[in-house]
């Protein structure tokens, strides 16, 4: 994997890149779709390819592994075999998903050890066994294992995480350099920056994978429950220390205001599954801000759902969407689907012609109170 920095806001921190990979280039900054099963919900890959533009998507790693599982995704050719996805994927390494499984999980300094929410078996995680499971996957971008502390967790309990997090990326990385890809075709390993809240262990943290000399560096454990203000404090923390020289991936975030907020910060790479989740309770994203669907004002309203969107906001009206959310048809949760999704794609590719064109922070600051309105 290739990393090329081709333009920077002459304003602000704001990056226009282009990562290279075997299955194909994404340019940045890009927004990446949440297909945590292996698909991405309610939407076809053909829709994801013609409408969304999506370059890159999403698998996770605790997800896959229970199921299909590692078998016959290895028979398969990994996940790319196995759901067609012929661009790019990046898996999580499921610690997200294990942390948050609370009162079914048991963490120690081996690895974690979780039951399955779907029959209830008992499962380990550990960095080894985490890094062979990916490799299976077969994702162009791995994730390494880390732990994510609750939000609001206090100092003490904040450094103990963190400081098992890096002993975990050195079993990581130790283990993917004795492994080989399975599929013919080169994966990459990014680290995963912790620390809460923290600014010197956030720092430690930075300069710690900094030092991995990695194809990509990662930042977890925001928008967990911290103030905005805080993780926009921290992101500015962290990528003071990141090597501007490689691409830099924001877990889990977020709001179109917040990514164009990190992006102005200097992040590369985004994913959330706000689109596809807001979109399936009828709320879409648009320039002029949040549309509840299920609201009676849309009732009659029969203008596109967006002319300036992708075919799908062309073809539907508004007044369309709002009977399809009301009489519960499954149909409103693709339409909205592939809408917030395009929208996404949309605002980031805008976000990356304004870098090049060196007026990121003007066109910023005229949308950014807008994205947030409920229309």
């Amino acid at each position: 994997m290739t990393f090329e920095l081709q333009h920077t806001d002459p304003c602000s921190d704001a990056r226009a890149g282009r990562i290279t990979t075997d299955h194909g280039v994404i340019e940045t900054p890009i927004f990446m779709p949440v297909g945590t099963c292996g698909s991405v919900k309610a939407v076809h890959f053909s829709e994801l390819r013609e409408q969304v533009k999506a370059q890159i998507i999403l698998g996770n790693t605790y997800h896959l592994y229970l199921r299909p599982g590692l078998e016959i995704l290895r028979a398969a050719g990994g996940l790319h075999g196995f759901n067609g996805w012929e661009r790019p994927i990046l898996t999580d390494s499921g610690g997200f998903q294990v942390f948050s499984l609370t009162g079914i999980r048991k963490l120690s300094e081996e690895g974690c050890e979780f039951r399955s929410h779907i029959d209830g078996s008992k499962h380990f995680f550990t960095p080894e066994n985490v890094m062979d499971t990916e490799r299976i996957i077969g994702a162009d971008i791995m994730m390494a294992l880390d732990e994510c502390p609750p939000g609001q967790s206090d100092y003490a309990y904040a450094k103990k995480s963190l400081g098992m997090t890096q002993r975990w990326l050195d079993r990581c990385i130790k283990r993917f350099h004795e492994t080989e890809p399975l599929y013919g075709y080169h994966q990459s390993l990014f680290p995963i920056v912790q620390g809460c809240t923290y600014k010197d262990l956030r720092r430690e943290a930075a300069k710690f994978v900094a030092d991995k000399g990695a194809d990509g560096n990662a930042i977890g454990g925001l928008a967990v429950g911290e103030p905005t203000a805080v993780m926009y404090e921290m992101i500015e923390v962290v990528n003071d220390i990141l090597p501007k020289d490689r691409p830099r991936y924001l877990m889990g975030v977020g709001t179109p205001q917040n990514i164009l907020e990190a992006i102005e910060r200097g992040v590369d790479m985004f994913d959330c599954v706000m689109p596809t989740r807001n979109g399936r309770n009828a709320m879409l994203f648009t320039y002029q801000g949040t549309m509840n669907m299920r609201n009676k004002k849309w009732e009659a309203d029969f203008t596109p759902l967006d002319p300036d969107g992708c075919e799908t906001d062309r073809v539907y009206t508004k007044a369309y969407v709002h009977h399809l959310f009301k009489a519960g048809e499954l149909l409103a949760m693709q339409i909205a689907s592939i809408h917030n999704l395009a929208f996404y794609l949309r605002l980031v590719t805008d976000a990356r012609q304004h870098i090049i064109k060196g007026d990121f922070v003007k066109w910023k600051a005229g949308i950014i109170d807008q994205l947030g309105r409920r229309i």
